[in-house]
């Protein structure tokens, strides 16, 4: 939105610099992006927020100008005439999409002179970023700048009858809209008719059929509020976005349709010439209703940290049009003006008040502690136990957005979820994985330098089932750079598979239910192939665990290995957390035992450990995997696997006898179970 300073001053004297003023309306919360200066004329680009389209327009900004620096504004463009009320049954204007349109309002010109502007109204609209076109269609758009609410002028002439239905489209009808191109309207669209057919898209854009031409003589200004949602999807449907559309679809003002048709059709009068009719147009389908807010002392002062002058916060809020009555020692009762839209709560007129105030003259203060967090009912506990292991583990959270582009369907086998209504292309379907967001933010730490990187997301993931959808909560996690960081005295070691595996499987046995069974398996194509596996837990695959694939890293530009594991937290989540468990120390000795095994290739660590805890040995105390040896004693296809066992009782020193009791039942039953060769050492 441009606003030119030397029309702002029309409404409200303001002196200060165009620096300061900038600065002064983006504390307000109109951010000023840019300052032109063009020729003599001081331009400011305000970029307004969608809940402010009163803001839209050099009367809005100039009420917030005048409420900022106490400065009086001048009144809104009053017509100079009075105009007779037209009898209902005598208006040429019938609402028939009564829901769609609250109030339609006009005034009816006649023996106009259609030519171009005058220089300083054309070289205005220009500045403001308005081509001018002719004095008629130039002195609507100068209100819509003027005052915000968009108007639309057609030829009386060309209305069949001369009359005016606000009506839904009909199926398939069409128009051709003012920039020449021929619409296919939907049931779904609000026009404007003539007794025939459509003669413009309502709040969007008007008709070739009707506009004005140099041949125009008889002018309808049409000056009308509709449902903004409405405006907003036909805009969406048919792609376009005016200046009438960005504003119906915000919210316009309803209360001063009558007053921008009159102080347009006066405008014309001075440019065009010609006859105004004294008897105004003004259909109305809901009558006006504002809302009553109570703004309360002391939750101002909750709020904002300190206690004000209520003199002033009364001024700050008749400046803003709120219309402010005290209640005694209570508070102000607040009528919220039509032009606020986005006003309906106290802590919506604390913040109004806090902003004219200065956010800047509010002392530094820490707010008072009411008590302490807590978790939500909801919450089961075994989310915050996982996160509280991996960020234990060294592990950063992150969070990704769900909405994605179309190029993430290569890390899931889903059909996804596509929105119907997408912001942009890059956030057109659901994401069917988590992968992709992990990723992007691991690229995001090594593009600027952080070269060990592991991260964590607790998200959720999409897939089309049918005519619905399902989704599944997942917990992803990659990793890459260095495990151990060399230092003084040792070296330093890289992040690698097995200590991702060694912290999904820490994860994993949070939560009862059996042991986790680790098999190397089939992977997506994003993992890099024999450098992955699967988790499971009493059959149903609980992580997926691997390496990235070569091309998918280099895809995203990274050089280095990188590590993933997807976690399915509706596996994790059906079972119980496993319940922590202590006992007394031992006051007894341990006692070592390393066995040398001797076993066929392919043997899993897995099954020699399963088989020995078959055994139940109940002093059996940790079970360790020391060395791998491949070599001359060692027959070919085999391989010698050195175990370390850990035995102590809690009941007495162990004997030697026991000892061999242990040792011999552990030999037997891997020779006998795995085909082993077993050697005992000491």
């Amino acid at each position: 939105m441009k606003i030119l300073l030397s029309w702002l001053r029309e409404y409200v004297p303001f002196t200060v610099e165009p620096a300061q003023l900038a600065t002064d309306l983006s504390l307000l919360g109109l951010a000023v992006d840019a300052i032109e200066q063009i020729g003599d004329e001081t331009l400011l680009d305000l970029d307004v927020t969608t809940n402010r389209p009163d803001c839209l327009s050099h009367y809005g900004v100039a009420r917030e100008v005048a409420a900022r620096y106490g400065l009086p504004l001048a009144a809104a463009g009053e017509a100079r005439e009075t105009p007779q009320r037209r009898h209902p049954k005598d208006s040429p204007v019938e609402i028939q999409a009564t829901e769609r349109c609250g109030r339609y309002s006009a005034r009816i010109l006649r023996g106009v002179a259609v030519k171009p502007s005058p220089p300083w109204l054309a070289q205005r609209l220009e500045m403001a970023g308005i081509r001018s076109i002719n004095n008629i269609a130039d002195a609507t758009n100068y209100i819509l700048m003027a005052y915000g609410h968009p108007l639309h002028a057609f030829d009386m002439d060309r209305l069949r009858d001369g009359s005016i239905i606000v009506r839904q489209a009909h199926e398939k009808e069409r128009l051709r809209t003012l920039d020449g191109v021929d619409r296919e309207l939907s049931t779904e669209d609000l026009v404007i008719a003539d007794s025939s057919h459509a003669v413009a898209l309502a709040g969007v854009m008007g008709g070739q059929e009707t506009e004005i031409s140099s041949a125009t003589s008889n002018v309808l200004i049409e000056s009308a509020w509709f449902d903004p949602v409405s405006i907003r999807r036909t805009a969406k449907r048919h792609g376009m976005h005016t200046e009438a559309s960005h504003r119906f679809e915000r919210g316009a003002d309803p209360q001063i349709t009558l007053m921008a048709a009159s102080r347009c059709a006066e405008m014309i009068l001075e440019l065009a010439g010609g006859e105004l009719d004294p008897a105004e147009v003004d259909a109305s389908t809901r009558p006006p209703s504002r809302t009553t807010v109570l703004l309360r002392r002391w939750e101002l002062e909750r709020h904002l940290g300190m206690e004000m002058d209520p003199a002033e916060v009364k001024k700050i809020l008749h400046d803003l049009g709120f219309l402010p009555k005290e209640k005694g020692r209570i508070g102000w009762n607040c009528t919220t003006p039509s032009h606020r839209v986005d006003v309906s709560r106290e802590i919506d007129l604390i913040e109004e008040v806090a902003r004219v105030y200065g956010y800047d003259r509010f002392p530094l203060r820490l707010p008072a502690l009411l008590g302490e967090a807590t978790h939500q009912p909801t919450d089961t506990g075994k989310e915050n136990r996982l996160l509280s292991l991996l960020l234990g583990l060294g592990y950063d959270e992150t969070i990704s957005h769900v909405m994605v582009n179309r190029t993430t369907e290569r890390y899931s086998d889903s059909v996804p979820v596509a929105l119907s209504n997408p912001l942009s292309e890059e956030a057109a379907v659901l994401r069917t994985s988590i992968v992709p967001g992990l990723l992007a933010a691991l690229q995001w730490n090594l593009n600027r330098g952080q070269e060990n990187v592991r991260l964590i997301e607790f998200g959720r993931t999409y897939s089309r089932e049918g005519d619905g959808f399902q989704e599944r909560p997942v917990l992803g996690i990659a990793a890459t750079g260095e495990r151990v960081a060399a230092h003084v005295g040792a070296q330093g070691r890289d992040f690698d598979f097995f200590d991702l595996k060694g912290d999904v499987e820490q994860a994993l046995e949070l939560f009862a239910g059996g042991e986790a069974r680790f098999e190397a398996a089939e992977m997506p194509g994003y993992y890099r192939p024999g450098h992955g596996c699967l988790a499971t837990l009493d059959g149903s695959v609980a992580a997926r665990i691997g390496q990235l694939s070569l091309g998918a890293a280099e895809d995203w530009k990274m050089k280095r290995p990188i590590f993933l594991a997807e976690l399915f937290l509706d596996v994790l989540f059906s079972r119980p957390l496993r319940a922590p468990q202590a006992g007394a120390l031992s006051r007894f000795p341990a006692v070592e035992r390393d066995f040398s095994i001797v076993l066929p290739d392919g043997t899993a660590y897995e099954t020699v450990r399963n088989t020995i805890a078959a055994l139940e040995i109940p002093e059996l105390r940790e079970i360790q995997p020391v060395d791998i040896f491949r070599g001359k004693s060692v027959p070919d296809g085999h391989f010698s696997l050195l175990l370390r066992l850990r035995l102590q009782s809690n009941e007495a020193t162990l004997t030697e006898a026991d000892l061999a009791d242990r040792s011999s039942r552990i030999i037997q039953a891997m020779e006998s179970t795995l085909g082993a060769r077993v050697r005992m050492g000491g």
